[in-house]
């Protein structure tokens, strides 16, 4: 049951106090002033756009089909915090209308000839490998000039984000084209990211989170009375990224080769029009001609573009394995991730081949 609103928790305690994190790169010059004051009148603006999910819905005046999708996404809110044992506070049980299809576009960039990203570092989520943008134009912006310097850049548009418990993160427009359950497991995997989080860990947190999402869908489905999802298209999502993965590792032997620049943009090309070549035989042949993916893979083809793939699910095995381990508690798994993220970098890895190990 939802709990009464103090204004936004007083617009999240006054924006946090200003955003201290923000202010402090500002005054150190850690990165430029436009960028970081984007980012602050980014995240108010969410925030002043935010009203209670339980007004909307009350509302006539809103769409019928927003409402019933807003009420049917409180009910695995409850489900999230009363049978997941993730938080329980006014996050995605807040909406908001931010009039545009996605609230962030993130830039990602790699050199020509290697996949290790451009990395970022910010004082709430540690170090990424993109930056985020609030304007699609000034993401464009900042891309070109990348591309400028030489380096293989993307731009991928985000539907949501987590500011990992700092503020109450509302449900968004640009959400509700999404079925009901996969607005449920974004919940989740949301929810979890405010669970736990580790800086500078991407791949530990995004598959921790994922894991979340995988196993919390399972059981509320469970919970409605629904038989397990056997939807082919995940089936053929899964076959899609480990087709991506495959050519990610191509591509990482190909550059830890010495050869001339010119020789290497030719491989990497062939290695490119290979995956496509892999690609339309398997969707002709098992997934019967289904074209969802055809615009991905006709699109121009670079290392940033493959940067996103596997660092959402490369610890999922590693995190069922755990969850097995502890009889399906979750607040004793909660409490073994923990322990995971406080050790070393190297250890953790360590750690997680081993689950990962006893999971296959």
């Amino acid at each position: 049951m939802s709990r009464p609103l103090p204004s936004h928790g007083l617009l999240d305690r006054v924006f946090r106090i200003l955003f201290p994190g923000v202010m402090f790169l500002l005054l150190n010059g850690c990165a430029s002033v436009s960028y970081y004051s984007q980012l602050a009148s980014g995240q108010l603006q969410l925030l002043r756009a935010r009203e209670p999910v339980t007004k909307v819905i009350a509302d006539p005046s809103h769409d019928a089909s927003l409402r019933a999708h807003l009420t049917q996404s409180q009910k695995a809110r409850a489900f999230a915090s009363e049978q997941l044992h993730l938080p329980d506070n006014q996050s995605y049980r807040l909406y908001a209308d931010i009039g545009r299809p996605y609230v962030v576009w993130n830039v990602f960039a790699t050199p020509e000839f290697s996949l290790t990203p451009q990395n970022h570092c910010f004082p709430i989520a540690g170090c990424v490998a993109y930056r985020g943008y609030y304007s699609q134009s000034a993401a464009r912006g900042a891309a070109a000039i990348q591309r400028l310097q030489g380096m293989d850049v993307a731009i991928g548009g985000v539907e949501a984000y987590s500011t990992l418990g700092w503020f109450n993160d509302p449900i968004l427009n640009s959400m509700m084209g999404w079925g009901d359950e996969r607005l449920a497991t974004l919940i989740f995997h949301e929810l979890a990211h405010q669970r736990f989080y580790v800086k500078d860990d991407t791949e530990f947190n995004e598959s921790f989170a994922t894991f979340v999402e995988q196993q919390g869908t399972r059981q509320w489905r469970a919970f409605r009375g629904l038989p397990p999802d056997t939807d082919v298209r995940l089936k053929q999502r899964d076959q899609f990224i480990e087709l991506v993965l495959e050519t990610r590792s191509r591509l990482e032997k190909l550059y830890a080769r010495s050869l001339p620049a010119e020789q290497m943009r030719e491989r990497k090309a062939a290695a490119f029009e290979q995956f496509r070549r892999a690609y339309r035989l398997m969707r002709d042949s098992q997934w019967a001609g289904d074209k969802r993916y055809d615009a991905w893979v006709n699109m121009p083809l670079n290392n940033a573009r493959l940067l996103p793939f596997g660092l959402y699910d490369q610890w999922v095995p590693a995190f069922a394995a755990l969850f097995r381990q502890v009889g399906g508690d979750w607040v004793r798994f909660y409490a073994e991730v923990e322990r995971l993220g406080e050790l070393p970098l190297a250890e953790r890895k360590v750690a997680l081949r081993i689950l990962a190990d006893t999971n296959s």
